[in-house]
C-alpha cells in the first residue's frame, strides 16, 4: 500500500484510546500521521468507562503531542481525516479552522472516520450529512438525525460512501480495518 498522509483532528479530553489506536495502527501501516488541535501542545486525553453508574465516568490518561494548529492546516495536503471522540469533539466544533478542514474532507470525497462522539462536530456543518447514514456513541443520535442523516443502530461500525463511523472505542479494530480499506 502506498503511503498517505492523514490527518487527526482533536483537542484537549480526547478519548485516549480513540487518539492513540488509529494514530499508532497507521503509523504501524506506514502512513504519514499529524494530530491537529486549537494549539499545538501536549493534549490530555481521558478514559471515559461504565463504574456501575447508568452512565460513563471519565478520569485522566496519557498526554499525546498535537503537531500543528488547525489554522496551520492546509486540508488539501492530505489524503484522508480521523476525528476521534471523548469530550474534544464538543468544543472543537466551535473552531472555524475545524468547520473549513472536514468540509473539505467531504467536498473531495475523501476517506473519513468518525468515532464515538466526533458526530458532534458535523452539527456545526448541517449539509455534509443530510442524505448519509452513520453510527455514534447513541447519546449523539438525536444529533444526528436532527442532521437530516439516518443513525444506524443495528450495529457498531459503519461504512457510507468516504465516511467510516463506528460507536466507540470496543468497535476500533473494525473500524480501523473499514478506514484502512478506504485509505488503499
Amino acid at each position: 500500500m502506498m503511503s498517505k498522509k492523514v490527518l487527526i483532528i482533536t483537542g484537549d479530553a480526547v478519548e485516549a484510546l480513540e487518539v492513540y489506536y488509529p494514530y499508532y495502527r497507521l503509523l504501524e501501516e506506514g502512513h504519514d500521521v499529524t494530530i491537529a488541535a486549537p494549539k499545538k501542545k501536549k493534549l490530555h486525553t481521558v478514559v471515559h468507562d461504565f463504574a456501575d453508574w447508568d452512565t460513563y465516568v471519565e478520569k485522566q490518561a496519557y498526554l499525546i503531542d498535537a503537531h500543528a494548529s488547525f489554522a496551520e492546516i492546509d486540508p488539501t495536503e492530505y489524503d484522508a481525516l480521523v476525528i476521534p471522540g471523548g469530550r474534544a469533539p464538543e468544543y472543537i466544533r466551535l473552531d472555524e479552522n475545524v468547520q473549513r478542514i472536514v468540509r473539505h474532507f467531504f467536498e473531495a470525497n475523501k476517506p473519513i472516520a468518525a468515532i464515538c462522539h466526533a458526530s458532534l462536530i458535523f452539527e456545526t456543518m448541517p449539509e455534509v450529512l443530510k442524505g448519509r447514514s452513520l453510527t455514534a456513541y447513541i447519546a449523539c443520535k438525536p444529533g444526528v438525525e436532527a442532521l437530516g442523516a439516518t443513525y444506524v443502530s443495528d450495529r457498531t461500525v459503519h461504512v457510507d460512501g468516504n465516511l467510516v463511523s463506528a460507536h466507540a472505542w470496543p468497535d476500533l479494530p473494525a473500524f480501523m480495518r473499514e478506514f484502512l480499506r478506504l485509505l488503499q
